[in-house]
């Protein structure tokens, strides 16, 4: 059982208002006292008993707060970054040349805001109740930017950086300046981090994103260990994780993300892992379904109160208001829930028993209640006096197919019968994956495909992505001994899952290449995160090689290229596609226009509107090689494997792509999955030496009185 109490003000002043929004609220050193940092200036202690500020401290004008300020419980004493921007009204840059001459050039306007933001500097300030002035406190200047500073009961604070690097307080500020490695990828962002103690040794976790993959960073302090985690998306399908919570026991962490589909989704984190040098995979299974609308995607936030309930904040249906109710997760059951009519900023913090959020431009904070998980609790049939402002709802779930139990409106002679007949049932047919595996060995495809879609519409469990893997291994086993057996629609159906990678089943995209299954390349290359370089390179190849003729025939996903290159393809035709009546066009009356078409020049054509050089299913295959993860340096070998038309042609494509993102001012193609300027931006560094290319052309045709042999040397500047 749980309850939402009355709720009151804690800030008179309207909060939320900079850029950033309320940036956080932390404990202080005693159990009543807490930290407001608001996301412009200003940091406010306050006593929630009394409902007052204790003290305020603000930057100056200019600096900006980046992350929460927290309390250091060894010392007492107070923590915040902020940055420390150089303002230029008049800049200027003093360039010696080689002949010593001396020239000035005077920077303003818009490079002023530039250099401004080149000399901006992150400061750590440290403070105590008995200061004012936060300008005259003690600073460290540090060498990077800050993510946020964690402080909790036990150990120092810990800084981590943007970058996913961790420092410890003290070790920081005895090197402010000291060099912070660079612990994620590039285009890699920390989303969402938690600190805990776990057996009094200190242990992070935070999430990264990067093109909608995240990432499980977990740090343990007393072995120094860092480990990587791969979050796998279960069924649902084109959902984007929103918001993380998590809770953590003895050995795993329990971390619970809110996706834009209105669930909550739950991933089991190994806090020691088997190989900590390995990126290893996690998988994300349901936990409660539809707790907010699903068409949201401001104003929800979650967070784990106990073992058994969550809070959440969001509106539950798509025209109703805001509120902020609690989850029985173990029951999963609706226990209580109140309205924010003012509407909020998608922000929730608990401690003790109080949840803080900003109900319109203040600070409120509203107590709960909490008891010992019970089914009498959960649905509702404790006795307890509750606050009429707020809603005990036994909001159920189907329990007949998410628990396997008869609860409901059957009654308990009923539901003892069914869990009688069930207990036969289990123990007389064998598991599905067990019975699916052993069709699979013996049974036509027909029949495989139909099995395997039984077994996906049953409840998954915690090992799903390995009976997958299974499951497709068996399938490459068998297409293995026997060749002419390709289950290609059950091994489509298995990678649509969401759960596969390559490190899983590796043979799979070998059989793709092998039968040249551009389909089923495709999707790979869109599903898993973990292709080497040299079978992209493998899929590079064939994707240049097929002929337009086979590609017309393939089923090809066509969501990153229906926008631009049917415009293309359509100002193509309006272009070429001229008015005839009755069969007789009135312009090749006159002679002149075959003389202006066969004196035509070359040039002309250059102004005529870029056409694609591939047909647009051969687009959309290159498209999946330029959204796929690689490195550089481990692609560039097998590069050379590709043969040198196919390397133009697709250099063609890029350049394409290049010039479409240069015809609008975000530099940004339309589309759904369109590639981004990032993604083809060596032609951009191509554009650089085209100059040099032109004046080694003049100079060719300079020298006309060449000998038959001569050496040469041209520099260029």
């Amino acid at each position: 059982m749980a309850a939402l109490e009355e709720g009151f003000t804690l800030s008179a002043v309207p909060l939320g208002a900079g850029p950033h929004g309320l940036l956080g609220v932390e404990q202080s050193d005693r159990p009543d006292q807490f930290l407001v940092t608001d996301g412009g200036r200003t940091v406010i202690l306050y006593k929630v008993s009394d409902q007052k500020p204790l003290g305020s401290w603000s930057v100056k004008q200019g600096q900006v707060i980046t992350c929460p300020a927290v309390c250091n419980f060894q010392t007492g004493e107070y923590i915040v970054v902020h940055d420390n921007k150089v303002s230029f009204k008049t800049f200027y840059i003093i360039i010696y040349t080689t002949n010593q001459m001396l020239i000035i050039l005077g920077i303003s306007g818009r490079w002023n805001a530039f250099l401004t933001s080149v000399f901006s500097f992150k400061v750590l300030r440290i403070w105590s109740n008995e200061d004012v002035n936060l300008d005259k406190v003690f600073k460290a200047t540090l060498s990077a930017e800050v993510y946020r500073i964690h402080s909790i009961q036990g150990t120092e604070p810990l800084v981590l950086f943007k970058e996913g690097a961790v420092r410890g307080l003290e070790a920081l500020l005895a090197e402010p300046q000291q060099k912070i490695e660079t612990v994620i990828s590039d285009e890699e962002v920390i989303k969402w981090t938690k600190f805990f103690m776990v057996f009094r040794h200190p242990v992070l976790i935070f999430i990264t994103e990067k093109h909608r993959n995240y990432f499980a960073y977990v740090q343990m302090f007393n072995s120094c260990t860092l480990s990587k985690y791969t979050l796998l998306l279960g069924h649902e399908e084109k959902s984007v994780i929103q918001r993380f919570t998590a809770s953590v026991d003895r050995k795993v962490i329990s971390l619970m993300s809110l996706s834009s589909d209105g669930c909550i989704y739950k991933s089991l984190i190994p806090i020691h892992p088997n190989d900590p040098e390995k990126n290893q995979r996690v998988v994300r299974s349901l936990l409660l379904k539809t707790v907010v609308s699903g068409n949201v995607r401001n104003g929800i936030a979650l967070t784990v109160l106990d073992q058994d309930h969550i809070a959440v904040l969001g509106p539950p249906l798509p025209a109703s208001k805001e509120c902020v109710s609690i989850w029985n997760t173990k029951f999963q059951t609706l226990q209580t829930s109140k309205e924010l009519p003012q509407g909020t900023s998608g922000q929730l913090w608990y401690y003790g028993e109080n949840l803080f959020m900003l109900h319109g431009k203040f600070l409120t904070v509203i107590p709960y209640k909490c008891e010992v998980s019970s089914l009498a609790g959960a649905l509702g049939k404790l006795k307890h006096s509750q606050d009429p402002g707020t809603q005990t709802v036994p909001h159920f779930v189907n329990w007949e197919t998410s628990r396997g139990y008869g609860f409901g409106s059957q009654n308990s002679e009923q539901s003892k019968r069914i869990l009688r007949r069930r207990k036969i049932e289990v123990s007389v047919q064998p598991p599905p994956s067990k019975q699916l595996l052993s069709t699979i060995k013996k049974d036509s495809e027909k029949r495989i495909v139909e099995e395997l879609c039984k077994f996906l519409a049953s409840k998954q469990t915690p090992d799903f992505h390995t009976i997958i893997g299974d499951i497709v291994l068996e399938l490459l086993g068998r297409h293995k001994v026997e060749p002419s057996f390709y289950p290609r629609n059950a091994l489509m159906q298995l990678i649509r899952t969401h759960v596969l990678s390559y490190s899983l089943c590796p043979g799979l995209m070998e059989v793709a290449l092998e039968k040249t299954d551009v389909q089923m390349l495709q999707l790979c290359l869109q599903q898993f995160p973990d292709i080497p370089e040299s079978v992209t390179c493998a899929c590079l190849k064939i994707f240049l090689s097929i002929s337009d003729d086979s590609l017309q025939e393939a089923e090809i996903n066509m969501e990153s290229v229906s926008d631009y290159i049917d415009s293309v393809q359509e100002e193509k035709m309006e272009e070429q596609t001229e008015i005839l009546h009755n069969g007789f066009n009135p312009e090749e009356e006159n002679c002149d226009n075959c003389d202006r078409e066969l004196n035509k020049k070359p040039q002309d054509t250059a102004e005529e509107t870029t056409s694609c050089p591939v047909i647009p299913k051969r687009a959309a295959l290159l498209n999946a090689i330029l959204h796929s993860a690689y490195s550089e340096m481990f692609l560039l070998p097998h590069l050379k494997d590709i043969p040198a038309q196919h390397v133009t042609l697709f250099l063609q494509y890029l350049y394409f792509l290049y010039l479409k993102c240069s015809e609008n001012a975000t530099m940004t193609l339309p589309g759904l999955h369109p590639p981004t300027l990032n993604q083809i931006c060596i032609c951009s560094e191509l554009n650089k030496i085209e100059v040099s290319f032109r004046e080694l052309q003049k100079l060719n045709q300079e020298k006309n009185n060449r000998e038959l042999y001569s050496i040469e040397v041209l520099e260029l500047f």
